[in-house]
């Protein structure tokens, strides 16, 4: 199995990844998927762009909203902004959540026709190793898309590091990379505490190696990207229509991709 990692802020297209791809954002996007799952929340939607979010919404009025522009402020009219800690405590049981942040989503929607897709970050860490490992991929692309002019991305090469040495069926220390998370540039953007929309409650939840045991498959179905739940051998994949008042069939599609 080959590994190989590419920056989204600087893509080479005549390389572009086929197989297996893990798109990683440990500060914030991938985290705070996992805690809306853990929250139980039912499916995903990433959505590129703020106007195709809120068209979503209009056709899942059950829907929760989270996200962010850059830098890392909420998106005004969401219920959550891009924040693992006001996740933590939600009650999302059941519901469908819409997602759409300035990295991470628009890194899915970049990938979202290789051949397998896994959104990727420092909590999901050893399931989606083992995910992986199941899949046997020729190769496997890891995605940084936390480096920035003003940013070095060390928190998401981490966790392809660490990605990377379980892959190789190695053992490594997980608070090696945790510490990675804390001391990258924008980690310590949240240590500074002086932005309330970056609490250094959210950098402690992101750098914890290993907190949950399933991984996040993204699929492309219908039209629309959708994250999910992937737990060892249990693969699971939903219809846009599943979530829609009445059966109906969402015709519309968002403006991902486009």
């Amino acid at each position: 199995m080959r590994t190989r990692r590419v920056f989204l802020n600087r893509l080479d297209a005549a390389h572009e990844p086929e197989d297996a791809v893990v798109v990683i954002d440990v500060l914030r996007s991938f985290t705070v998927a996992a805690y809306a799952f853990a929250a139980g929340a039912s499916i995903i939607y990433p959505v590129e762009t703020i106007a195709g979010a809120f068209r979503l919404r209009r056709q899942l009025p059950n829907a929760a909203t989270t996200g962010a522009i850059g830098g890392g402020d909420p998106i005004p009219g969401f219920d959550f902004g891009n924040s693992p800690v006001a996740l933590r405590d939600a009650d999302l049981a059941g519901r469908p959540v819409i997602q759409t942040t300035a990295a991470g989503v628009r890194g899915l929607n970049r990938f979202r026709h290789a051949k397998s897709l896994f959104a990727g970050s420092l909590v999901l860490g050893r399931a989606t190793a083992r995910a992986l490992l199941e899949l046997q991929p020729t190769e496997v692309c890891f995605v940084i898309t936390g480096e920035w002019v003003d940013r070095d991305g060390d928190e998401d090469i981490a966790c392809a590091d660490y990605l990377e040495t379980l892959l190789l069926g190695e053992n490594p220390d997980p608070d090696v990379y945790a510490a990675r998370v804390r001391d990258s540039d924008f980690g310590r953007r949240f240590q500074a505490n002086d932005n309330p929309n970056l609490p250094p409650g959210d950098l402690a939840l992101c750098a914890q190696a290993d907190r949950f045991d399933f991984a996040l498959r993204a699929t492309h179905i219908d039209g629309q990207l959708q994250l999910n739940r992937r737990s060892a051998g249990l693969p699971h994949r939903r219809r846009l229509d599943d979530d829609l008042p009445d059966g109906r069939h969402a015709t519309e599609p968002s403006a991902v991709g486009r």
